[in-house]
């Protein structure tokens, strides 16, 4: 099946309101809009990381605001939304990482679920508001270590804390849209994407990020647990369904008002041990070994199912995993060589979008 493009025409000049700028997929989404000429107003905590995307890319350049607040501030949170009075919004504020979860569980609940019941209280606040996304995780169903990809309508769960707020933030957005937005006319959609990578992520706990601090420390690079299967996807190819996800819910409202799946091509779920395999051949100067201490528990095989995307959406991978391992490290290459990030960010974003599905 042909995919279909995300339509700049569409985006130019709308009023987007985006939580997580700060982020990674928040940096590369707000990029995206500014290159289409979205009037992007972005809500979050300051960059998690040093270094971080939002300062080596310049993503606040061309924004038309940028708050640095939490999400856990309704009314702070409310005022930004008004003042911006935006057309569509982006919820991708998030407590994101599976271990940090264990540690911190009263946080993630508390900015996973009440972010996600601040962010709609706001919206509802908010006159003008047609279209929200808003952004969860693949780690949201209840995971039976199925071989086969969960559907949209599996039953949510989570062993780890951050799992399970993810769920409950899913339940949280089918109950506000039955009981206040749908009967408003705002169309509100979810959105579950798999195990994404790419240029600009330094977070902790994270394979691909851990991969490039070890090679360029020159250290062994210790992995938990090689056997586990992910779905691995360049973190364009979500983008690109909230985007496509979010013109539907404009345009045609509560008919795309649901939950949606973006995973790779299911050849591109693939062990732990085959990644780091892969990087180490393309970069020929780092070792790996088995961490052997013990780690709290992680799942060990997922996989989506997107073919609700594919069907109704037209919505299709760009990039094989191998690519996607390939636009990685070249981003990160040219960030150690201290090139312009800004430009090299938007140059990786015009390949994508100039390519054939799943070149």
């Amino acid at each position: 099946m042909e995919g279909v493009e995300v339509n700049p025409d569409f985006w130019n000049g709308k009023c987007v309101f985006l939580t997580g700028h700060t982020g990674f997929k928040g940096g590369w989404l707000s990029l995206w809009l500014q290159s289409m000429g979205a009037e992007v107003h972005g809500y979050a905590l300051k960059p998690p990381t040093e270094p971080n995307l939002f300062t080596v890319a310049e993503v606040g350049k061309n924004m038309a605001s940028s708050v640095i607040a939490d999400i856990r501030d309704a009314d702070k949170l409310r005022h930004a939304m008004r003042a911006a009075c935006p057309d569509i919004v982006f919820h991708l504020a998030a407590q994101p990482l599976v271990r940090y979860s264990y540690a911190q569980p009263v946080e993630t609940y508390a900015v996973n679920v009440m972010g996600t019941v601040h962010l709609l209280e706001a919206v509802r606040a908010t006159p003008g508001v047609k279209a929200i996304v808003n952004v969860t995780t693949d780690k949201c169903y209840e995971n039976r270590e199925w071989a086969w990809g969960y559907r949209e309508n599996e039953p949510m769960g989570g062993f780890d804390p951050y799992s399970s707020s993810k769920g409950c933030a899913e339940l949280v957005t089918a109950a506000y849209r039955r009981s206040f937005l749908e009967p408003a006319g705002i169309a509100l959609a979810s959105a579950r994407a798999g195990n994404v990578i790419g240029g600009g992520d330094w977070s902790a706990d994270r394979l691909l990020p851990d991969f490039l601090r070890a090679m360029d420390a020159g250290e062994t690079l210790k992995v938990r647990s090689p056997q586990s299967t992910r779905p691995w996807q360049y973190v364009l190819e979500p983008l690109s369904g909230y985007l496509l996800l979010a013109e539907q819910l404009h345009v045609n409202g509560a008919g795309f008002a649901e939950a949606w799946n973006f995973g790779p091509a299911d050849e591109d779920a693939r062990p732990v041990s085959w990644i780091v395999e892969h990087m180490a051949e393309m970069c020929k100067n780092i070792n790996w070994q088995c961490d052997e201490l013990p780690q709290p528990h992680e799942t060990n095989y997922l996989k989506l199912d997107s073919s609700k995307a594919h069907h109704q959406l037209h919505w299709q991978p760009r990039w094989r995993l191998k690519t996607a391992l390939q636009k990685t490290l070249e981003w990160h290459e040219a960030w150690r060589s201290a090139a312009d990030m800004r430009s090299v960010t938007l140059a990786q974003l015009n390949d994508y979008q100039s390519i054939k599905q799943n070149d």
